[in-house]
């Protein structure tokens, strides 16, 4: 099998907010791309949060491992050269980015052969550099390279701004700022006509947003037919791998920024003709950091022995024997504040250790300041949080009901709370020895050691 070209389109905040996952809402691309290749059904992020989930998509380690424990536009930087694009641009493929990536404030440093459009990933500067019709004009960039005559195979990024949420002009009178939400330039379906999820509360605020958001998703949308009919058009469908895939969960309570399933499931979709049956569906526990290793796998048929991800290829390939996964997991160190979270999950199982006195459910900025998370604020502000969570979501899905403390259950906490210090001892995560500290916060932790 030649080494296949390799597209990887990415988007913001959307979880498994689509069609193909059973979500009342009509994406006929993100369909399309499942139905001409594979669905993976539980797949799941390191982090619940953008910087450091992509950097174990590019990296194929966790976080922690990486060093990017934090948000690219603020206090952290990868603490490796070895990304996705720079082991293939060294395995011979012209490496290419194309809109947001996130993992880097210096794009330039993280390897790619050419940078086409780039930008930094911040609320204000967004309707700029990222919008609905800059989706067509990454595709239409994308469609002149592929049809420009190829003397390698190439690897592209294509990374786009939706479905992250957006300051509004809409004033939050009780904090005296703006809230933030999905904009007017995306076509709102109507509030009352949608299902909201299980873990959410059925209120106003919480429709208004979903609604809102559900213009992005159908952009995003837009944005992957005109890409697929790009690489049709260039004739290259057959030998190009596409993998389309967002960081997180959704920006909505008890998802974004948090270590429960709406914050680290996420969608995956996987399509390469000559490997992989139209249609598939992969049940198999499946993580993010599993990316960067199946695609060096099929790119250049090896994968580094330095990284935490499995590839993937012998789940694909019946020639070969795949070992699944028993368990995935997750964390969050720094989102805007200090929030250290580490959990890990089985199929039946969550585990979570919290390791900082927090609000119960913990809110990013934008959710927060949005008219979902005004539903929520109350209630998920008090008590604190406790220290140790488990949840048995055969008969909780949606993990409202901690069983850490119930005799019933003892074993099974003991053991996931073995198995998720074990991880944290053998890939040396810095919270064992105390707070993690970015460069410019030291003066917070004076006298806490």
């Amino acid at each position: 099998m030649d080494s296949p070209n390799v597209l990887l389109i990415h988007c913001h905040d959307l979880g498994q907010y689509i069609g193909c996952y059973d979500v009342d809402i009509e994406t006929p691309n993100l369909e399309r791309l499942a139905d001409e290749g594979a669905r993976f059904a539980n797949h799941f992020t390191t982090a619940p949060q953008c910087s450091p989930s992509r950097s174990s998509l590019f990296t194929g380690c966790y976080p922690h491992v990486n060093g990017l424990l934090g948000l690219a536009h603020t206090d952290w930087e990868l603490d490796t050269e070895r990304t996705l694009p720079q082991r293939l641009s060294d395995a011979g493929y012209e490496t290419h980015l194309f809109g947001l990536q996130h993992i880097s404030e210096s794009p330039e440093n993280i390897g790619y052969d050419e940078i086409h459009t780039a930008g930094r990933l911040s609320p204000n500067v967004a309707p700029e550099l990222h919008s609905v019709n800059r989706a067509a004009d990454v595709a239409d960039t994308l469609s002149q390279y592929l049809n420009s005559g190829l003397n390698s195979p190439f690897f592209a990024s294509v990374g786009f701004f939706e479905a992250h949420r957006l300051e509004t002009d809409e004033p939050d009178e009780e904090e005296g700022a703006v809230l933030y939400g999905y904009g007017d330039r995306y076509d709102a379906d109507d509030p009352d006509e949608i299902e909201v999820p299980g873990y959410l509360p059925d209120e106003p605020g919480i429709r208004e947003d979903l609604a809102a958001m559900r213009g992005m998703v159908y952009a995003v949308d837009d944005a992957l037919g005109t890409i697929l009919d790009a690489l049709e058009s260039a004739g290259l469908e057959e030998e190009t791998l596409v993998l389309f895939t967002t960081e997180h969960g959704i920006a909505f309570p008890r998802a974004k920024g948090t270590c429960y399933d709406p914050g680290v499931e996420a969608f995956l979709l996987a399509r390469y003709p000559p490997l992989i049956d139209g249609g598939t569906v992969y049940e198999e526990l499946v993580s993010n950091v599993d990316v960067m290793p199946t695609v060096l796998d099929l790119a250049i048929g090896e994968t580094p022995a330095d990284i935490d991800g499995y590839s993937l290829v012998p789940l694909l390939d019946d020639a070969r024997t795949y070992s699944p996964r028993d368990r995935v997991f997750a964390e969050i160190t720094w989102h805007g504040t200090y929030n250290p979270i580490r959990a890990v999950r089985t199929e039946r199982f969550k585990y979570i250790r919290n390791f900082w006195h927090n609000p119960r459910v913990f809110l990013p900025n934008d959710v927060y300041a949005s008219r979902a998370g005004k539903e929520v604020r109350g209630r998920y502000g008090r008590p604190s949080r406790v220290f140790e969570e488990l949840y048995d979501l055969e008969s909780d899905p949606h993990e409202r009901e901690n069983v850490a403390d119930e005799a019933d259950y003892e074993q099974v906490r003991a053991k996931l709370e073995s198995t998720l210090a074990t991880w944290m001892h053998e890939t040396d995560d810095p919270i064992l020895e105390g707070p993690v500290r970015p460069d410019d916060y030291d003066e917070m932790f004076d006298g806490l050691e």
